[in-house]
């Protein structure tokens, strides 16, 4: 039973990351990767801004020991190919997600453990480290750079506007199924408990996403990013890995120490999805995002704007393209949308 659930969440987190990747047109992809600013910025408040946050959150509310070593882990761990489907859910810059998934993914084999090392050893003198499932962190990173690398060669290959949204609505699908799958798989075998904790278990897990989550937009907005790249370099920068941090709950702790250590993901995932939720609809209404602010709220999260500015821009599209954005743009200039998306889309 546990190789079948671990088959199927592998299955779907390289469906979902396959798909996003094959949403990105290459000329967005290869801007992207030469946007130093942007994707030093993200790896920085990955892995420096919010590990720093999580230790100081630990100290200043002296948290307890399960508690705090399992709420180290969370802000040490990257969200991955999440991020990916936030990003695509709400028209934020998708091609610097997944950019900045591939470099993240390779980065945490050694700024994860880095981190722990340094912060678990200073807040409570513990190894964290050697409770690392690294079998499974291998797996993970080898199926997100395949899928990655999979995705954008079919999306350059079959270079079509129709093959890039058909990936972006089943990765979409593929995101929502495992959301489900992965809080269902969290909520199982334990009696977490979370809602009978004190005060400083709900300030402690929650004040490292929040405040991720303002020193994002502040330091990306200083730096006059365009601003669905600020909303991407946010999300990926407070949303957590909290599969990692239940991995390593379950091997160190036993008893109450391991009810108390599990509620830590069980909310930081919650937090999260909550706060980013908020989030990404105010930036979607105050047009930060690339789908225009006055759009039906479906129609934003299941189209993408960001393949239908790839081929606006691209001079040389075929006749099923044209007959593709035709139809999208006649929708648009019927609801008086095309002139006031321009500008949230720096074409």
């Amino acid at each position: 039973m546990t190789t079948f659930i671990e088959i199927s969440g592998n299955l779907l987190l390289f469906s979902l990351v396959f798909c996003m990747s094959a949403t990105v047109d290459m000329n967005c992809m290869k801007a992207q990767l030469r946007n130093r600013k942007a994707i030093l910025t993200g790896v920085g408040l990955q892995f420096v801004v919010l590990p720093f946050l999580g230790f100081a959150t630990v100290n200043a509310l002296d948290l307890s020991h399960a508690m705090g070593i399992t709420l180290l882990v969370v802000t040490s761990s990257p969200g991955g190919s999440y991020s990916n489907w936030w990003c695509s859910m709400f028209n934020a810059d998708l091609a610097l997600s997944v950019t900045m998934t591939a470099i993240s993914t390779i980065l945490s084999t050694i700024f994860l453990p880095m981190n722990l090392l340094i912060y678990a050893t200073f807040s409570y003198d513990d190894d964290v480290v050697e409770n690392l499932d690294w079998t499974s962190l291998f797996i993970a990173l080898c199926i997100v750079i395949g899928a990655i690398s999979l995705g954008l060669f079919c999306s350059a290959k079959v270079n079509s506007t129709n093959f890039n949204l058909m990936a972006n609505k089943i990765g979409n699908f593929s995101g929502i199924a495992l959301v489900i799958f992965s809080a269902t798989m969290a909520n199982t075998g334990g009696d977490v408990q979370i809602w009978e904790r004190d005060w400083r278990f709900f300030v402690g897990v929650s004040t490292p996403c929040l405040l991720g989550l303002v020193i994002a937009n502040v330091v990306t907005s200083c730096l006059s990013m365009k601003k669905p790249e600020r909303i991407t370099v946010s999300i990926e920068c407070c949303y957590q890995n909290v599969g990692i941090a239940t991995s390593v709950a379950l091997t160190m702790f036993q008893g109450d120490d391991l009810s108390e250590a599990m509620a830590v993901p069980l909310l930081y995932g919650l937090v999260e999805a909550v706060i980013l939720g908020i989030y990404c609809v105010g930036a979607w209404k105050m047009g930060w995002t690339k789908a225009p602010p006055t759009t039906p709220f479906w129609t934003m999260i299941f189209r993408s704007y960001e393949v239908l500015e790839a081929d606006w821009k691209s001079p040389d599209n075929d006749d099923e393209i044209e007959i593709t954005m035709s139809t999208s743009m006649d929708e648009r200039v019927e609801n008086d949308q095309l002139d006031q998306s321009v500008p949230y889309h720096s074409f």
